[in-house]
């Protein structure tokens, strides 16, 4: 979602080198970013801590930075940009950390995500942010591969399809649209429950599970060349919106204004809307210990949606 950003600081600082700094394990997907200059990442097991971040923030002083916009609302990230010793330092201060700032941004009430990252530029600059788009480039890496790509993971636990539930939907997917071939994907962390799913699922011969086994670029450059990608609320959903695939995004416990994938081409959101305490934002479902949200998603709502974009038998 800061790619955006990033694209807004070219726009508006358009003679300035810009570095990033990211976590370390995400750091290979920086190389998708137009615009970058120099990459910095950054691991939590390496520099742990408060302690930690100032270490780290403190090796980066000899590049005299102007400028460290902090996009994590975080004490940690004030920290780090206080000890590059850079000149402005700017951020919003939701853990305190306005006293290492030297302008504190105003959140803007119910925007998603990526409006508040720019919000916080056009604060800082005094001008306007135009032509919005989340994107990586992935032009002169793109190889069509026909997949229709099924990401049932999250981080989360709430946002995570049920494993049954899972197990019905890729079923009816299968017998629905025969021509089709459905590929799971995931992280290796991610690797059991997929296979469990793919292993319990009926039609194999139109089923590949590649969880676990690629890198993050390589999954992108996966996503960037299948039919679609039908996804929980999760990375991956931002991954297939960054690079302009139709993304079908279930949606329960998160709320789709504020961290749903932002480019509205070729997006579709749906959820069950049945239960009164959704969209909750919390990582685990506190009152009925499983995600009813997305046990509650309409089979028949997801199938329609997926013919828009596919062939049946």
């Amino acid at each position: 979602m800061s790619t955006a950003f990033i694209a807004g600081v070219r726009q508006l600082y358009p003679d300035a080198a810009i570095d990033v700094i990211i976590k370390k394990e995400l750091s290979s997907i920086a190389a998708l970013i137009p615009g970058l200059n120099r990459i910095h990442p950054f691991s939590k097991k390496e520099f742990n801590g408060l302690n930690g971040v100032y270490r780290f923030g403190k090796s980066l002083r000899s590049e005299k930075y102007d400028i460290f916009f902090s996009l994590p609302d975080s004490i940690s990230s004030a920290v780090m940009g206080w000890a590059t010793g850079a000149k402005k330092r700017v951020g919003y201060s939701k853990e305190g950390g306005f006293f290492l700032l030297t302008k504190v941004g105003k959140r803007p009430r119910n925007v998603h995500r990526v409006e508040e990252y720019i919000s916080l530029l056009e604060q800082f600059s005094g001008r306007t942010v135009t032509g919005r788009q989340v994107k990586l480039d992935t032009e002169n890496t793109i190889e069509l591969n026909n997949l229709v790509l099924i990401n049932f993971n999250s981080e989360a636990e709430s946002r995570r399809m049920p494993v049954d539930k899972g197990i019905s939907m890729i079923n009816l997917l299968t017998n629905t649209f025969k021509q089709n071939t459905f590929a799971f994907i995931g992280s290796p962390k991610d690797a059991d429950y997929v296979n469990l799913i793919y292993t319990n699922a009926e039609n194999q011969q139109q089923l590949k599970n590649y969880a676990g086994k690629t890198g993050l670029v390589e999954l992108v450059n996966l996503i960037a060349g299948a039919k679609l990608l039908l996804t929980t609320d999760s990375g991956p959903a931002h991954l297939a919106n960054s690079v302009g695939i139709p993304v079908i995004a279930l949606f329960g416990a998160g709320n789709e204004n504020n961290t749903g994938p932002y480019n509205k081409a070729n997006l579709a959101v749906i959820r069950a809307g049945k239960l009164n305490c959704e969209p909750c934002v919390r990582n685990t479902c506190e009152l009925y210990g499983i995600p009813k949200c997305m046990q509650f998603l309409d089979e028949i709502e997801i199938i329609n949606t997926l013919s828009l974009y596919l062939k049946d038998a």
